[in-house]
């Protein structure tokens, strides 16, 4: 759907669509986006913290392999409670309050996790972190749609999903030289920097508008992009407008709807989140010397293929790159199945090399290229698609300003007078 199509006003779009020059926005949208920094670094800690947890003797807590799994695992099943959660906060408490509130999550469950005298302590301070999780992916991408002027939106819209990256990067690059003790202590860094940084910015005009306080959304205006000259407040909407069941039997609806839900969920079942949890425990199962070299090569290209991927899809077209993610991620995965295959089968693995160390130096071997194999396919695997994907469905959801199904799905979105489809898809 063009912006031509559309029948609303878009929230707070200036006339002429001239853009205003305030850079406070920005500082706005970094401390939200410290939400998903922090999200990213919670999703990446399992990754170095599991095998130091596993080398750690006593007093101290020591994971097995079953309470490992859990320890990676557990973190998802509070962010989807965290989503509810969230999705409730978002709407009654406002957007600012909810990102304050899910500070004390992040920095109580890094706490608990740096105090654990025990696995359960351990698994509490996940289900905490995963909680906070939860809240944050919701509702940073809300509060800096809200607060952008357009000329910006899609740019900090694509943000929101390379700081949840750079959170990961930063968890492997940080686990590479501290302990897991410590880089919980590291974990509670970000958070804290939001709650200082939030408690200085305002709420969004959307919210203090439903909330009919007309003159704070001017002053919110006025102190975000620097004016309010030429500022407009939306018509109010028809409380029935929003999503109903029903709707679904439009074919402009409902296609773009399947075709979402399915892209968010093969996302999820491409196997990407037990590879951020568990990098350096497979590429220790891979007899690999430097797990924790391997873990940040990966991230590093992740951060930067998200990057890639917010600057050219609209360029070069959604369907084409989604069509190549699911080739480059084919490939990635078989190779390292075969990888696998291949090194397992002998009486040893001679994939155990030093990463660093030149190939000339090592002893002559026919297999000693799959050490690198096994590192190429995982990061071919994360260059090719799912957090690219996530990038994209990030971004479209902030194009058409928080909620996809009520702005692109409504009937009065639709054009009446063609057969087109207008999926953003």
């Amino acid at each position: 759907m063009t912006p031509e199509n559309r029948e609303e006003t878009p929230l707070l779009l200036r006339p002429g669509g001239s853009a205003p020059r305030g850079r406070r926005v920005f500082l706005a949208a970094f401390a939200a986006a410290l939400g998903p920094l922090s999200f990213g670094f919670a999703l990446g800690y399992s990754s170095p913290a599991i095998p130091s947890l596993q080398r750690s003797a006593p007093p101290a807590p020591r994971l097995d392999d079953s309470a490992a799994s859990w320890f990676g695992a557990v973190v998802t099943l509070s962010a989807a409670a965290g989503g509810v959660l969230g999705g409730w906060l978002v709407d009654h408490a406002g957007r600012k309050l909810t990102l304050l509130l899910c500070t004390a999550p992040f920095v109580a469950g890094f706490a608990l996790i740096t105090a654990a005298q025990d696995v359960w302590m351990l698994l509490g301070g996940r289900l905490l972190t995963g909680l906070a999780c939860g809240v944050a992916s919701l509702v940073a991408p809300v509060y800096i749609s809200e607060i952008a002027y357009p000329a910006v939106r899609g740019l900090l819209g694509s943000c929101v999903q390379l700081m949840v990256v750079i959170g990961i990067l930063l968890a492997y690059l940080a686990g590479w030289v501290l302990e897991w003790r410590w880089l919980a202590v590291l974990g509670c860094g970000p958070p804290t920097l939001m709650l200082l940084l939030m408690c200085c910015m305002p709420e969004t005009p959307r919210f203090l508008l439903t909330q009919h306080k007309h003159q704070e959304a001017r002053a919110t205006v006025r102190f975000l992009w620097g004016s309010d000259e030429g500022w407009e407040e939306p018509p109010v909407r028809d409380e029935h407008q929003g999503f109903q069941l029903a709707l679904l039997r439009h074919p402009g609806i409902y296609k773009p709807f399947v075709i979402g839900v399915s892209l968010m969920a093969f996302q999820q079942l491409s196997g990407v989140n037990a590879i951020m949890f568990y990098a350096e425990t497979i590429f220790e199962e891979a007899k690999f010397k430097d797990s924790s070299l391997a873990s940040v090569i990966m991230g590093t290209i992740q951060v930067l293929f998200t990057g890639i991927a917010a600057l050219i899809m609209d360029r070069v077209g959604r369907r084409p790159l989604l069509a190549l993610s699911g080739v480059v991620m084919v490939f990635s995965t078989s190779a390292f199945g075969t990888y696998f295959k291949l090194t397992q089968s002998g009486s040893s693995n001679s994939s155990h090399v030093d990463l660093l160390t030149p190939i000339s130096m090592e002893p002559q071997d026919a297999s000693l290229g799959l050490a690198w194999l096994a590192v190429g396919s995982m990061c071919l695997f994360i260059a090719g698609g799912p957090e690219a994907l996530w990038c994209l469905l990030a971004r479209l959801c902030l194009l058409h300003l928080q909620c996809p199904l009520h702005l692109v799905l409504h009937p009065r979105n639709q054009r009446k007078d063609s057969g087109t489809d207008h999926s953003p898809l």
